[in-house]
C-alpha cells in the first residue's frame, strides 16, 4: 500500500483491522468471552454499550503502567470494563464501580466471581455523582475510567480530578459519540455535552489530554 508522501500514514479501522489489534494486544479474559456472550444475549439492543476489546487491553496496559492500585469506574454496564481494570491491579488493590442497574451488574458480578477478581472490586449503586462525592478528598485515586451519561462527564471530572494523585489518569469513552461531536449543526442531549467537554478538557491546566480514534474515542487524561 502506497501512500501521498505528504501525508502522515493511516489505516481504515475495518473489522479485519480491529481482529487483527485484538490479536496482536493484551488477550481478553476467559471472562471477558463470556461476559460478552451474556451481554449480547440478556440485553438486546444495549449490547453496544460494552466497550470494545482493543479499548479493554488498553485499559489493562494504562493501569498497570500507572501501577495503580486505588481504581474508580462511572458506568459498569455488564463490568467488561472493570475486568479489564481490574485483573491489572496487585493483590490488595480495590476498584470501586459506580452503576445504577440491579439488572446489568448481576452479569458483572458473575464475571468478576469467574475471572477470580470479585474481592478486588466494590460495586455501589446509586448515583455516581453522589458516590463520587462521598469519598474523601485525597488525591489517592491512580486510575479512573468514565463511561456512563455523557452530560454528567464535566461533573465526574470535577469530582475525579481532586481526589487523583499527580501522575493518575482519568479515561473518557465515547467522546466521539458516532462524530456527532464533529461540525456545527445543531445537537442535543449527550452530543452536545460531550462537544462542550471535550475542548474544555483538553484546555484544563490540571491535565495532559490526549484524545484516539479507537472505537468511539477515547480520551486519556493524566493529572499534573
Amino acid at each position: 500500500m502506497e501512500f501521498p508522501a505528504d501525508q502522515p500514514m493511516r489505516v481504515q479501522a475495518t473489522q479485519e483491522v480491529v481482529d487483527y489489534v485484538v490479536a496482536s494486544g493484551i488477550a481478553p479474559l476467559p471472562a471477558h468471552h463470556e461476559l460478552v456472550a451474556r451481554t449480547e444475549k440478556e440485553t438486546g439492543d444495549k449490547a453496544g454499550m460494552r466497550i470494545a476489546p482493543e479499548q479493554g487491553a488498553l485499559i489493562t496496559l494504562l493501569a498497570r503502567t500507572v501501577g495503580a492500585r486505588r481504581a474508580v469506574e462511572v458506568g459498569t454496564f455488564t463490568g467488561y470494563s472493570s475486568l479489564s481494570i481490574a485483573r491489572a491491579l496487585p493483590a490488595d488493590g480495590h476498584l470501586l464501580c459506580c452503576d445504577t442497574s440491579e439488572e446489568w451488574t448481576r452479569i458483572a458480578r458473575d464475571g468478576w466471581e469467574s475471572a477470580g477478581l470479585a474481592g478486588l472490586i466494590e460495586l455501589r449503586l446509586g448515583p455516581a455523582l453522589e458516590t463520587l462525592r462521598a469519598l474523601p478528598v485525597e488525591e489517592d485515586i491512580d486510575f479512573s475510567f468514565v463511561d456512563a451519561d455523557k452530560t454528567g462527564y464535566a461533573a465526574y471530572f470535577e469530582e475525579l480530578v481532586v481526589r487523583t494523585r499527580p501522575g493518575g489518569l482519568i479515561v473518557f469513552d465515547n467522546v466521539l459519540y458516532g462524530g456527532r461531536v464533529l461540525g456545527d449543526e445543531p445537537v442535543t442531549g449527550n452530543a452536545a455535552a460531550l462537544r462542550e467537554f471535550n475542548p474544555a478538557l483538553a484546555a484544563d491546566p490540571r491535565v495532559d489530554v490526549v484524545m484516539l480514534p479507537l472505537a468511539d474515542g477515547l480520551t486519556i487524561a493524566r493529572k499534573r
